[in-house]
């Protein structure tokens, strides 16, 4: 699947000119925990998130913020006495946002999302903003994933598992094996970790038609 497949395409924005106190207000009234900041051209010049907006003096007291601002220079003082207090969204929104173009693949809104702390993500079409991917966006891959197709009967079950068993770097070489009466997987093997446990038996409840797992493993050291 690609981000255009499942982004948002209602965008709710802010222009710069607008006041801190009408961001917060269209957050809470649309349920959103960021906004994109959109200029009279139609170009994205940031994003506008809670983050930006809960180092503010009505929610955290002068005392503390000064506090944490030993050690910087004037210029970064000033700067941050800026963001914390301007009623600008221009001078409290994230600058340069991070985007995505719209055929990129999820996994790499995923791998953004992970690696950069953020919760959503303007999609680019081009040079034009054209949606937002967020986190709750990306469950949908989740819902639309295919149902595993295996054979029916428990010797489809079987096959299945021991394949996935096989294709399993963390399982290989400890000899598993796997037996289905009625659906009900019992697997055995001399496995010494939990860890290794876990992964045979959520290898197994992946498989269509499974009803239980039973694990039978001798964990005795060899």
């Amino acid at each position: 699947m690609r981000i255009k497949d499942v982004m948002t395409t209602t965008i709710v924005k802010v222009s710069p000119e607008n006041s801190v106190r009408h961001a917060a207000r269209v957050m809470l009234d649309n349920h959103v925990s960021g906004l994109p900041v959109i200029n009279d051209e139609g170009h994205l010049l940031g994003i506008l998130s809670e983050g930006d907006l809960i180092r503010r003096p009505e929610v955290v007291s002068a005392a503390s913020a000064s506090l944490k601002d030993i050690g910087l220079s004037l210029e970064t003082r000033a700067n941050d006495y800026v963001r914390r207090n301007s009623w600008r969204v221009s001078d409290v929104m994230t600058p340069n946002a991070i985007t995505i173009d719209e055929n990129a693949p999820l996994s790499q809104a995923a791998r953004m999302m992970n690696e950069r702390s953020i919760k959503r993500i303007p999609v680019m079409r081009e040079h034009k903003l054209v949606g937002i991917v967020s986190r709750a966006d990306l469950l949908h891959a989740v819902l639309a994933a295919p149902t595993d197709k295996t054979v029916g009967g428990d010797k489809g079950i079987q096959r299945s598992i021991k394949t996935r068993l096989a294709e399993n770097a963390s399982l290989q070489g400890l000899g598993l094996s796997v037996t289905v009466v009625d659906g009900l997987v019992h697997l055995w093997g001399k496995v010494d970790s939990l860890e290794c446990r876990r992964a045979a038996r959520t290898v197994a409840e992946g498989v269509q038609g499974v009803t239980g797992v039973i694990d039978h493993f001798d964990q005795s050291k060899a």
